[in-house]
């Protein structure tokens, strides 16, 4: 070889070198990328991490190409063999970083690992890395080709020669190439081609992730949306509301000794509540729309009645209770949803509460009326009623502010939630709406009826019923793209075995294609179901990406039994995740049971190829 054509020749030094700066450079532009889609960096401050990062944190992965690459070359094997085995090397190097940097990901993304697949994480990891390299070594392919064979190559002519393309303008060194290749034993060289697909095949299924983790993003971001739509109706017509009350706020007066025996008045207030409440409501739901969705909203008449016969303790003294200026108290968390003016019949007199409490211990808001008694009041129980127009938004709660009470709530809708801090001692639900009943008397109360400002906490006492309206299409959506390395695994799998025992081969491209086909049926699922229920939306969206896929089948293997065989293994693979995705409890168990008997399936079908060849035989 003379100096001139020698010095064409590219060196391991030079390869590996190039190799990693390509990558790296790759690596930098897509994490720059993602995190200018995700976060609101400045673009500055991100371009300058990004790509010095990853040259840093790289380095020994170069170092690693510059001592192998060498080691690969004294093989005495053609160039595409040595080209394969540096790919495997670099799969290898990807999968050591894959492990690593896949929680990293997950950190700089979600701040925690709560509710975040980890092996997601680390696949995605491992698909961005991977697809750097090849498309490094892509670039590089002329030089690798070149040191490989110690011939000079053009791009072309590499890329031909590899993958045993046609090319009429491929010179001698392809015969020369074909000839070394020729020395190998065909089983080798058969074993070699489908091992280098298989490799290439599960590359592709891992670097699919990429565009479903961004299906995901979008999924958070429609259900995000939505839920920022229903705040922002929600507190224009009312948020959600709690009631608290009737309760009466009484001006005390009480001697108090410090530590040195000295004696001064301290005044303050009694907290008194309600002997006996009763508490009669329904809800009326209704629905607002805001562009394509629907928020779900409520109006409520309540019917509260009850008495006042406080047990004064002992400690009390009632010759200091201030009776004349009581003030009658009721909390509501949210005045927008007050209807009409609230007038209490309290004592056989009417009082109109305005806005305004004298304390803040049971209630942050609320409405107030003074009230004057007479010091004997109480002798006798003292009976109050109002009847509240009250509207709101997702929940209604109340607090059992009484030694005993009853609460019967009502309404036509037909999904309620009962949640807060007490479930219904009972309740019925049907189509045409729900009943439920609360009651608590003295002994479960953790209070007294009467206390001192101050003495009163704020516990979890709240209980009631949500009637938000269900947007449970995110969450089955977001549950079905969890399965989206499954169906392109399965579906990609399918293909394989099809193509080795049709001999047909099929393109990475196509795989690439088909791959794209099965995660457009995710955002055809998203979109489709904000418009009508998630069940007929799923069926839509899986037929037509079924009959998409089974047509191109048909069309790569010109045999409509195979299309039929495709549309069959789709439909049931798409049938079995609809089941999954609606499942709660038995999902693990029934997804086990129904991935051992596909993975049976795909070794029934694939039993009899010969993987190393039909002229195999063991040495």
């Amino acid at each position: 070889m003379n100096t001139e054509f020698k010095n064409q020749i590219a060196s391991s030094p030079g390869i590996s070198f190039r190799i990693w700066f390509y990558s790296t450079v790759i690596l930098a532009v897509i994490i720059f990328l993602h995190q200018l889609y995700t976060t609101e960096i400045d673009a500055v401050l991100v371009t300058i991490i990004f790509f010095i990062a990853p040259f840093v944190l790289s380095i020994p992965a170069f170092l690693m190409l510059m001592f192998i690459i060498p080691v690969i070359n004294r093989a005495s094997v053609p160039w595409q063999n040595k080209l394969r085995r540096l790919i495997g090397l670099e799969f290898f190097i990807v999968l050591a970083y894959g492990f690593v940097t896949g929680p990293a990901i997950i950190f700089i993304d979600y701040r925690d690992f709560e509710n975040v697949n980890l092996l997601t994480g680390i696949g995605i990891a491992i698909a961005v890395l991977f697809t750097a390299v090849l498309l490094a070594t892509v670039l590089e392919l002329k030089n690798i080709a070149g040191y490989f064979s110690n011939h000079h190559f053009t791009f072309s002519q590499a890329w031909a020669i590899f993958f045993n393309l046609k090319n009429q303008n491929i010179n001698s060194m392809e015969s020369s190439s074909k000839e070394m290749a020729a020395s190998m034993p065909p089983t080798t060289s058969f074993s070699n081609k489908v091992l280098i697909k298989g490799v290439i095949t599960g590359a592709l299924i891992l670097l699919l992730l990429i565009p479903s983790f961004f299906i995901t993003n979008l999924v958070t971001e429609r259900q995000q949306r939505q839920k920022e739509v229903v705040k922002e109706v929600s507190s224009k017509w009312a948020t959600e509301q709690t009631l608290s009350g009737p309760y009466l706020v009484l001006p005390y007066t009480y001697t108090h000794a410090d530590d040195t025996g000295k004696t001064y008045m301290v005044r303050t207030n009694l907290v008194v509540f309600a002997d006996n409440l009763k508490v009669n409501g329904e809800l009326f739901p209704k629905n607002r729309q805001r562009s394509i969705y629907k928020v779900l909203l409520y109006r409520s008449s309540l019917a509260i009645s009850g008495t006042f016969k406080p047990q004064w303790p002992s400690d009390v003294t009632i010759a200091n209770i201030d009776f004349a200026n009581a003030k009658l108290c009721f909390g509501i968390s949210d005045f927008k949803g007050l209807e009409e003016e609230v007038k209490i019949n309290f004592n056989n007199h009417t009082y109109s509460l305005s806005p305004g409490l004298p304390l803040t211990d049971v209630s942050d808001n609320g409405l107030s009326a003074p009230v004057s008694l007479q010091t004997d009041v109480f002798t006798v129980a003292v009976p109050f009623n109002v009847t509240i127009k009250l509207h709101g938004s997702e929940r209604l709660h109340f607090l059992p502010l009484a030694a005993n009470s009853r609460f019967d709530i009502k309404s036509a809708w037909p999904h309620p939630s009962f949640d807060g801090n007490v479930l219904p001692n009972d309740h019925t639900i049907s189509d045409k709406g729900f009943n439920a009943s609360w009651s608590f008397n003295r002994a479960n109360l953790p209070f007294n009826m009467v206390s001192l400002a101050g003495k009163f906490k704020k516990e979890n006492l709240g209980f009631g019923v949500s009637i938000v309206q269900p947007a449970d299409q995110y969450d089955k959506t977001m549950r079905s793209v969890k399965y989206a390395v499954l169906f392109i695994g399965l579906t990609f799998a399918f293909f394989f075995i099809i193509e080795l025992l049709q001999k047909k081969p099929f393109h990475p491209v196509q795989y690439v294609l088909v791959g794209l086909g099965l995660l457009i049926f995710y955002t055809l699922l998203l979109s489709i179901s904000e418009f009508i229920l998630f069940d007929y939306a799923y069926g839509i969206a899986a037929i037509a990406t079924i009959a998409m896929i089974s047509l191109y089948a048909k069309s790569h293997f010109t045999k409509w039994s195979i299309a039929g065989v495709f549309a069959a293994a789709l439909t049931g693979l798409y049938g079995f995740i609809f089941v999954l995705i609606q499942l709660e409890d038995t999902a693990l168990l029934l997804g086990s049971i129904g991935l051992f008997f596909i993975l049976a399936g795909v070794m029934y079908l694939s039993r009899k190829i010969k993987w190393y060849g039909a002229n195999y035989q063991a040495v």
